[in-house]
């Protein structure tokens, strides 16, 4: 079975760019465009991985990130923060709320890929 990928971003052109990336490395895509969404297709699905965008319309970044850590369901879910916000405050707060990485923009899509792939793997050897 196909490890499922969650992207949520506003931005469509980054999620079909992401998606492509992932679907290319044999990954099953969710797409969400926003915060509500996103934890709804995280607690339908389960991924093995979300990949968060910070700044949101909505539930942004920092509260979906705290929300999915105190469901029990999507508690143990990698969360891969990907945002323009580069910045120590943001970064140290993510983390705070649980999120597993911190990605800034610009990026490459195939390392995206491949950081993901290895945050997956430790969680996985971890479980």
């Amino acid at each position: 079975m196909r490890q499922r990928i969650l992207i949520v971003d506003d931005e469509m052109d980054l999620r079909e760019l992401l998606g492509f990336n992932f679907l290319q490395a044999g990954y099953t895509l969710l797409l969400a465009s926003d915060g509500a969404a996103a934890i709804a297709e995280a607690k339908l699905w389960i991924p093995a991985a979300v990949i968060l965008d910070l700044n949101m319309p909505g539930l942004n970044g920092f509260t979906v990130c705290e929300r999915l850590r105190q469901e029990p369901t999507t508690r143990a879910i990698p969360i891969v923060i990907l945002t323009a916000d580069s910045g120590d405050q943001s970064r140290a707060l993510a983390l705070k709320l649980g999120a597993t990485a911190y990605l800034t923009k610009p990026f490459s899509p195939r390392g995206i890929v491949m950081r993901v792939r290895e945050i997956i793997e430790l969680s996985n050897a971890e479980a």
